[in-house]
């Protein structure tokens, strides 16, 4: 059983203390292409801890019986293999979004993050460990790039939750700043994502150094 202080650590680790994003930095191609707004980010993340909990408690049960010669090409088999089946899962209920998120989905699969916590972790502790961290390491991911996402939308065209239609059909975007913003081009690109990012970053290691 998982004690409530292994419960604490790991959990601190992934969502702040090594959160994948502003501390390893890992995983940046889905996190700049992808956080064009809040709902894509979260979409992704969502998939991601799917993902990175199911290989994790996978790798774990089997690796004593894995060899060690072959683990990253098995690694590699069973997180595609999930991918895989949450591929074609967004493909059937969520066609519209999966249209949007495009190649960033099957991309999960060499996504860093989701390799290096199978080998760095899952490969090393028991399943119960392994699936806690893989949720909370996604959960670490999830709030970097809901947050990101989030203010490149509203910098960038002054609205909030846009496509959150493609996922709950009831819901429309919330327009936070005035009908006639006229947007702010840099926060919806690549350069922009760079410079929150390192915004970001610097935020958390001025939260950590008070």
């Amino acid at each position: 059983m998982i004690s409530r202080e292994e419960f604490r650590q790991i959990g601190a680790n992934g969502v702040w203390h090594q959160n994948t994003s502003l501390v390893q930095i890992l995983g940046l191609c889905p996190l700049l292409a992808v956080t064009t707004n809040l709902v894509n980010g979260v979409m992704l993340s969502l998939a991601t801890i799917i993902v990175m909990a199911i290989a994790n408690v996978a790798v774990a049960s089997l690796r004593n019986l894995i060899p060690h010669e072959i683990r990253i090409p098995v690694f590699i088999l069973i997180v595609a293999a999930l991918v895989t089946v949450v591929d074609l899962l967004f493909n059937a209920q969520l066609h519209e979004l999966y249209l949007v998120l495009g190649i960033f989905i099957p991309l999960i699969v060499t996504n860093c993050i989701v390799l290096a916590r199978v080998e760095a972790f899952a490969n090393k502790n028991p399943p119960l460990h392994a699936a806690f961290d893989g949720v909370c390491m996604g959960i670490g991911m999830l709030w970097t790039l809901a947050l990101l996402g989030g203010l490149r939308e509203l910098i960038g065209g002054g609205t909030l939750l846009a496509g959150i239609e493609m996922v709950f059909p009831a819901l429309q975007p919330l327009q936070l700043l005035p009908a006639d913003y006229p947007g702010f081009l840099l926060a919806l690109l690549p350069p922009g994502a760079f410079i929150l990012l390192g915004c970001l970053i610097a935020w958390k290691n001025w939260v950590e150094a008070r």
